[in-house]
């Protein structure tokens, strides 16, 4: 069932939120806190990029909200001159809903890490996302548990050594990207924290989408995991790993789009373009899932190719428009008549009883 055929306006997801008249910049949205993160950490990165991309947005401050979880990216809202609550461990996106479904005039933003957010809180941010409540879920992903000092995380590698598993982990790591696509999450992307450009580009993109939007961020942590994807940084090797998606556009990478991405039976393989002719080359399509998935699994966790760029971007009605229209549709009437409910033939009806060894024991009739 669509949006339009269930008489909903077709939105934007900030086409409720008020727009500010006067321009915004960078600093109008930083807060007077002291950032406190360890020298080097990717949070700054991603911070700066946020502050940067949000006054694109023209919406008042005051209507934008950030939600954490537990964890050194949760201390994001502290850092934002919005509104914002630093939340329990994994419950970001449940409270997050709350704000969603009652508060159409707000922005909501989640900030959450790879433990915040795939341990603990993995049951709120897999709902979240199927039932396409309109918030934007921002993933850190350092591959460790930093703010508890180093031990190893749902994204892990197997055979990661840390402080608790000192013989190497022995569970196969979450793949982010593939976990939202399978939970069916409207907007799926994925950046890096050093690539300020394209990580600004989806974090807009993600914002602006009506619907659940996830956005895995590779970042940094250089204390407990230093140094985990440089093989995405450092231009000898990324040349031939890190694959930027464009809609609509052949799916090429390196120098002069010297490496394609081609199909291989039901998934994607790599090759050299000149080995290719240009029609098997896969032309990127936001619109197709399985597709989308099939490029979330050429990131395994040797990182030999990983896609940046929005994954995934499809329009189905969101979660709290939908509870706003049974609502509206209750106050004029017609939903159930409470009376009939509490009046109606389900009841039942407890007889007297009798008490044994201390125990309450009846019966009941219907």
């Amino acid at each position: 069932m669509t949006t339009v055929d269930l008489g909903l306006p077709v939105l934007g997801g900030l086409d409720l939120v008020p727009t500010e008249d006067q321009v915004q910049r960078a600093k109008d949205f930083a807060s007077d806190q002291e950032v406190r993160w360890c020298p080097g950490c990717g949070d700054y990165a991603v911070l700066a990029a946020v502050r940067s991309f949000l006054p694109t947005l023209s919406i008042k401050r005051e209507n934008t909200v950030f939600i954490s979880g537990i964890g050194c990216s949760s201390r994001f809202p502290y850092y934002l001159d919005t509104y914002g609550m630093h939340s329990i461990h994994g419950r970001a996106p449940a409270i997050a809903t709350g704000l969603a479904v009652s508060r159409p005039d707000l922005s909501v933003f989640v900030v959450t890490g790879d433990g915040d957010a795939l341990s603990i809180g993995g049951n709120h941010l897999i709902h979240a996302l199927r039932r396409n409540v309109n918030m934007t879920i921002l993933l850190f992903n350092n591959r460790i548990y930093g703010l508890t000092k180093g031990q190893y995380s749902p994204t892990s590698e197997v055979g990661k050594v840390t402080k608790s598993t000192p013989m190497g982990s022995l569970d196969h790591p979450f793949n982010p990207v593939s976990l939202a696509l399978g939970a069916e999450a409207t907007f799926v992307g994925r950046a890096m924290d050093s690539d300020r450009a394209g990580l600004t580009a989806v974090l807009e993109a993600a914002a602006r989408h009506r619907g659940a939007s996830l956005v895995e961020i590779y970042q940094d942590c250089p204390i407990f995991n230093d140094g985990s994807f440089d093989v995405l940084r450092k231009p000898d090797q990324s040349e031939t790993r890190v694959i930027p998606l464009t809609h609509g556009r052949p799916i090429t990478f390196g120098t002069d789009g010297r490496w394609a991405v081609v199909r291989r039976g039901f998934g994607l393989g790599v090759a050299p373009t000149a080995d290719v002719a240009p029609a098997d080359v896969v032309v990127h399509d936001t619109g197709d899932h399985e597709l989308a998935f099939a490029l979330s699994r050429l990131s395994d966790q040797g990182l030999d190719h990983a896609v940046f760029g929005v994954i995934r971007q499809v329009q189905r009605p969101t979660y709290d428009d939908l509870s706003r229209a049974q609502v509206r549709h209750a106050v004029d009437g017609g939903g159930a008549d409470l009376r009939e409910l509490v009046h109606g033939p389900d009841t039942w009806t407890v007889a007297g009883g009798r008490v044994l060894d201390g125990a309450a024991i009846g019966g009941s009739t219907r």
